[in-house]
């Protein structure tokens, strides 16, 4: 028991523990760094090209929406698209909603 004591007390016991500490982290920040790269820089590019998208939306544009429907821009709002899906047929959808241009036909 002394013996655990003395050596408890002995310089130099716990002297790596900052090395230590800090090794413990370098994990975890590959892990975020792979993750940054992965997943959330992709995912903000995308998200930013969406923007650009929707800012450079046109009266014409022939777009597809997120939920399937194919048509053409007869109007537009800060928030509300009117598409004209077929002939003296129109729909307003949000302006969110907006998967992308649709390939022309």
């Amino acid at each position: 028991m002394l013996a655990d004591i003395a050596y408890a007390m002995a310089p130099g016991g716990g002297g790596d523990g900052g090395q230590g500490g800090f090794a413990a982290f370098i994990p975890l920040i590959l892990l975020f760094a792979i993750f940054y790269f992965i997943l959330i820089r992709p995912q903000q590019k995308k998200a930013k090209e969406h923007r650009q998208l929707l800012g450079s939306l046109r009266k014409g544009d022939r777009v597809v929406t997120a939920g399937g429907l194919y048509g053409t821009i007869v109007g537009l709002t800060d928030s509300v698209v009117t598409l004209e899906i077929a002939d003296k047929v129109k729909v307003k959808v949000g302006r969110n909603y907006i998967a992308g241009l649709a390939r022309p036909e």
